[in-house]
């Protein structure tokens, strides 16, 4: 007979922690988010714009976690939604039935592009949804008749997953750095499009896309025109770069190289799409349909783990035409709970016509930020578009050199701001390239009152100041 083994309650733990490390702030995030579990402090609860830890005080929301909260936590109405599925059924294998919400949220997104894009797969992380995206280009060019196509081309200082594939074709050098012996051959990268860091004296933007168009075109020569099936990149760059919008002409610019070639453009849009910039589909700004498209983390707010690709005329033809079937699948893909919740947020955005939200507050944001970091010695440059804004922090304005990596001056600035000020912003470096330059970025959600967006502009930029005070 096996010996039974006391558990405390979770209740009993609760209790436990407030007597212990944790019923102080001096322990709250004490290192990075990449650090164990005992680094951080034990959440209760969170509600609307606030996150509630043990044995401290409130902690205002200015990043949603990585950009993912978008409509604030606690709505009753997405955990009815996600309860309601529940009871009707929580899973079915994709591969034996259909479900209703899977269906319904197809057909919402397919609508949402005005049938632009024509299919969809339900997955549960961005990084799920990039490897299916790379997989589809690559079937896509087998389907044809095309199977030397297997290069792929990314762009230094972006950032597209954790897994293998899309880890291979990121061009996080740091996040790339311990595994790069295991990275993928096939995976080549051009350079971004960062303006800030890039742009030549006096060059205007259709000189800077030039430049850029070149390089690409130059990449697809080098590795044979015929093998190359996708570019894939950001329409706004999110955690590697902070927040850094693609130059007017760009995007249109790099499509037309792809059709050039034959090659399909992927957008990766897990960071800036579903409404953060301003609009639905981050494309729609410079109306530039991609061939695949891959949305996250704002899809389901949170609410249930969901990200999709999504795939365009161009490919849905092809399977159709020939009936082919893609060869993919995960345990939850097409998860009915995952639909149900991800659709529900979708409609909470749309009745409530946050998107125009967004583009209000983003621009109170962005001229607050402005006005109260724009001058600072240490800020050198502001950017971003919506409810994704990025700060880069600099050694010297002038010549925008970065501060040496070890500093973690990023990590302060968030370490500060969540210890002294309670406001959680997202960190991180690499923005300047070779894994150099500190960025953090504001992200709050959707629904964020203009009173908020000043309360966080004052925390952070009184966190900005304490730490290079």
């Amino acid at each position: 007979m096996g010996h039974f083994i006391s558990r405390p309650s979770p209740r009993t733990v609760l209790l436990e922690y407030k007597g212990g490390v944790d019923s102080s702030t001096e322990t709250l995030a004490d290192k990075s988010p990449g650090g164990t579990s005992d680094d951080l402090s034990l959440l209760t609860r969170a509600k609307g714009h606030y996150w509630y830890p043990v044995g401290g005080k409130r902690v205002l929301d200015g990043c949603g976690g990585a950009g993912v909260a978008c409509i604030g936590h606690g709505r009753q109405d997405v955990v009815k939604a996600a309860m309601a599925q529940m009871e009707a059924f929580p899973y079915v294998s994709y591969a034996h039935f259909k479900a209703a919400p899977v269906q319904a949220l197809s057909d919402w997104l397919v609508s949402s592009t005005h049938g632009r894009m024509q299919k969809v797969y339900v997955m549960c992380s961005g990084s799920e949804a990039v490897e299916a995206a790379l997989k589809m280009s690559r079937e896509y060019f087998v389907w044809k008749g095309e199977p030397q196509r297997v290069s792929f081309i990314g762009r230094w200082e972006s950032y597209h997953g954790t897994t293998i594939g899309s880890l291979s074709v990121s061009g996080h050098t740091v996040r790339r750095g311990p595994f790069e012996p295991m990275l993928l051959s096939q995976f080549h990268k051009i350079s971004s499009c960062n303006p800030y860091r890039q742009r030549f004296e006096g060059e205007s933007d259709m000189e800077f896309v030039a430049r850029k168009v070149q390089e690409l075109e130059g990449t697809f020569q080098r590795l044979g025109p015929d093998t190359v099936a996708a570019v894939i990149l950001e329409p706004t760059v999110g955690a590697a770069l902070g927040c850094v919008p693609a130059v007017p002409g760009y995007l249109v610019a790099m499509k037309r190289v792809c059709e050039r070639h034959g090659a399909l453009m992927i957008f990766d849009e897990v960071m800036c799409g579903m409404g953060r910039t301003g609009t639905l589909h981050a494309w729609e700004q410079e109306q530039t349909v991609p061939d695949l498209q891959t949305i996250a983390k704002g899809f389901a707010g949170g609410y249930q783990p969901a990200s999709a690709l999504l795939v365009g005329e161009k490919v849905a033809e092809v399977m159709r035409k020939d009936e082919k079937a893609f060869t993919h699948g995960h345990t939850y893909q097409n998860h009915p709970v995952v639909a149900a919740t991800a659709l529900k947020v979708q409609h909470i955005i749309e009745h409530e016509n946050l998107i125009s939200n967004v583009r209000a507050q983003g621009r109170l944001l962005e001229r607050l930020l402005k006005e109260r970091l724009g001058s600072h010695p240490n800020v050198g440059n502001i950017r971003g578009r919506g409810l994704f804004w990025g700060i880069e922090f600099v050694k010297d304005k002038a010549t925008k050199e970065p501060f040496d990596p070890t500093l973690q001056i990023s990590h302060q600035v968030f370490r500060t701001a969540l210890k002294d000020l309670r406001v959680l912003v997202y960190h991180g470096q690499g923005c300047a390239g070779s894994g150099r330059g500190d960025h953090i970025m504001v992200m709050p959600a959707y629904n964020i009152s203009s009173r908020s967006v000043e309360e966080i502009v004052r925390r952070v930029a009184s966190a900005i100041e304490e730490v290079f005070r």
